[in-house]
């Protein structure tokens, strides 16, 4: 069955409106179309999905020189209204861009020593940005003297750059020193809050964004949905899915079909005490 979309949000709507607003819409027009009997809404589904970011494919090396070069921009800005506090600093984005594009020759050769010289050129960004971030540190002291708004501003803005290639730095030596089992792993300073996410898809086995709560009704249309950072399990997502369908329609669903993830027999158990006897042995673990 094809999904109906009651609303498609533009993202400068969201922007100029915010998330509560475009959602309470939302809400509201299913309310309405659920009295004049548009949507029926015995049976709900959910499911997830994955948003992906628009960012590289990431790998120590260019999240680092992402770092770099975003830094380098921020501080040529800050030359222009503050040069005495860039005094020293040294644009190595060109020197950080020829190691990363040593990786593909490197990875060609798909020899068991090749790892070992990814290790040694990351090792080598890794020792680059750590002379930038010095460098950027350095200009951040200088610039803390100044009242102007607008250079304060830049310095702020610098600032956050530096957190996160520092947070991409600790991920890159834990990565060099063996340990590539990073939890809540940042893999772009552009989109800070997407994460590597597994659905277990054999075309794409990683994807690169935003895990998606979408929930249907019986008539096609979707009436839900949720945004979650990183990957959480679907078997937590089944019960706030069923209240908000509960909180909209008044009224809980007489099914409720989900793929796998979301079965266990805490989530019926709950469904059963919590929204009423109807829903017992109501949850369709269906295969993806």
């Amino acid at each position: 069955m094809t999904k109906r979309f009651l609303t498609q949000p533009h993202s400068k709507a969201r922007k100029r409106y915010g998330e509560g607003t475009i959602e309470h819409l939302n809400e509201l027009l299913v309310k309405k179309l659920s009295e004049e009997r548009v949507i029926r809404h015995r049976k709900f589904r959910t499911d997830t999905t994955v948003v992906e970011s628009d960012i590289h494919h990431p790998t120590d090396a260019t999240l680092l020189q992402d770092g770099v070069s975003a830094i380098t921009r921020t501080i040529n800005k800050i030359r222009k209204v503050a040069s005495h506090a860039t005094e020293g600093f040294v644009d190595q984005t060109d020197i950080v861009k020829r190691k990363v594009l040593s990786f593909a020759k490197v990875l060609r050769r798909r020899m068991s020593r090749s790892w070992d010289e990814v290790n040694k050129i990351t090792q080598d960004v890794v020792e680059i940005t750590e002379s930038v971030l010095q460098q950027a540190e350095s200009v951040i002291e200088k610039l803390q003297r100044s009242t102007k708004q607008s250079v304060q501003k830049q310095k702020h803005g610098l600032q956050s750059l530096v957190d996160q290639t520092e947070r991409l730095l600790e991920q890159a030596k834990q990565v060099v020193s063996g340990n590539r089992i990073i939890p809540d792993r940042l893999i772009s300073i552009y989109d800070p809050m997407a994460r590597p996410i597994k659905k277990g898809k054999l075309a794409k086995k990683v994807e690169f964004g935003y895990k998606v709560r979408i929930d249907e009704t019986e008539s096609g249309f979707v009436t839900g949905y949720a945004v979650y950072s990183g990957n959480p399990s679907d078997d937590e997502m089944l019960i706030p899915a069923v209240e908000h369908h509960q909180e909209i329609f008044g009224s809980a669903p007489h099914a409720v079909a989900t793929d796998r993830g979301f079965g266990s027999r805490k989530n019926e158990r709950v469904l059963q005490e919590e929204l009423g006897e109807n829903m017992s042995h109501s949850v369709s673990r269906k295969e993806k």
